[in-house]
């Protein structure tokens, strides 16, 4: 029968307790969440600092574009936003996408789209780093070659070994499943050393670390930035900064950004005044790494075992996926909302509940989240 594979391939993610479903929210906040009717705390969003739950002005500006960027759909709300981007990240030009995997994936494809260039270009990926990342470097033309996660000496090595002419080093600044840094000065470094480019997401460092929360490579500055509006600002798309001819490059070669509906200039001008916001939440930084340090404290009293992480992202590694799975529906059970973090998202046997805190959850959430895990586990 023509297509039975879907059916296959459905029965047999569900059998391995792999299958994925979508939750109808009703109703959420950094706190808390609301699904069918029932009220949760809410240890599974991105709002890190937040700002999502906060009212927000009235559009003073048109919802849509009307175009692409390269037609009529370059505003100046979009220019103020990446113009204000290159004065506090300390970069020559800016390009807005409508998210960060179109920004992550279609920067790597459209730098290395020439196959006479990809013949001498190597780019050196960490092996964690996300799906967008890694499918961007698929789809160019360019080879690519994975270095074992946060591996100074391994990433040494296949730079050592390399004989491409150009050569990009990718990561991420907060990886998101296991919630550990980059070590972006040594990254750095040995780009410098072996002629190469470095290249960070920051999705999940971006507004969080930092006096004024410019992320994770704002000291070092990479030669390509890209940076999230959907986590700590609470909006939508993504930012890439790089040099001028980076970004005019960029305007030629990237078909994402080249064919796409330029994004509203009333989501920019909104993300522009929530950056500003977002530069002074020096109180709510604060609060984020109290609570960040106050679960780590309990965990610790209570003998659970939590990966290396001093971010937001609190992964707890169970290994089996059905296992996972059934720990986060007892919890739920139990009014805690947490993901289960299953492969193919993670390697085989490290399936996880992902745990992210925000600043606006109390002690006595966390003294919560504790106790039911304590209970469950």
């Amino acid at each position: 029968m023509n297509f039975n594979f879907i059916a296959q391939q459905l029965e047999k993610r569900s059998d391995d307790a792999l299958l994925r479903n979508r939750q109808l929210v009703e109703q959420v906040s950094a706190r808390e969440i609301r699904i069918a009717g029932k009220y949760y705390l809410n240890f599974a969003s991105n709002n890190y600092l937040g700002f999502a739950d906060e009212d927000f002005f009235e559009l003073s500006t048109g919802l849509g574009s009307h175009s692409s960027p390269l037609l009529t759909g370059y505003s100046k709300a979009q220019q103020q936003l990446e113009d204000r981007l290159c004065d506090l990240l300390g970069y020559e030009s800016a390009m807005l996408f409508a998210s960060g995997f179109s920004a992550n994936s279609s920067v790597l494809k459209a730098l290395f789209h020439d196959k006479s260039v990809a013949q001498c270009s190597a780019i050196f990926q960490d092996k964690l780093n996300h799906a967008s990342l890694i499918d961007g470097a698929l789809q160019s033309q360019a080879a690519m070659q994975r270095f074992n996660h946060n591996d100074m000496k391994h990433l040494q090595s296949r730079l050592e070994k390399s004989k491409a002419s150009h050569k990009l080093i990718v990561s991420e600044g907060v990886f998101s499943m296991d919630g550990d840094c980059a070590p972006i000065a040594e990254l750095a470094a040995l780009a410098k050393a072996h002629n190469a480019w470095l290249m960070i997401d920051d999705a999940h460092g971006f507004g969080v670390f930092g006096e004024q929360g410019l992320g994770c490579a704002h000291s070092i500055k990479p030669d390509l930035l890209v940076i999230t509006f959907g986590k700590a600002i609470a909006s939508s798309g993504a930012c890439l900064l790089a040099s001028k001819a980076v970004i005019d490059y960029m305007l030629q070669f990237n078909r994402d950004y080249i064919y796409s509906t330029a994004m509203s200039p009333g989501l920019a001008l909104a993300t522009l005044k929530r950056i500003e916001q977002l530069v002074a939440a020096h109180d709510k930084r604060q609060q984020l790494n109290d609570n960040i340090s106050y679960f780590k404290q309990l965990a610790k009293t209570h003998k659970l075992a939590l990966m290396p992480s001093d971010t937001a992202i609190q992964p707890i590694v169970l290994g089996d996926a059905e296992y996972t799975l059934s720990v986060a529906n007892k919890l739920k059970q139990r009014g805690i909302w947490l993901s289960a973090i299953r492969p193919p998202t993670v390697p085989h046997n490290t399936s996880r509940l992902r745990i992210t805190l925000s600043a606006a959850h109390r002690q006595a959430d966390i003294e919560k989240l504790l106790t039911e895990l304590v209970a469950v586990l």
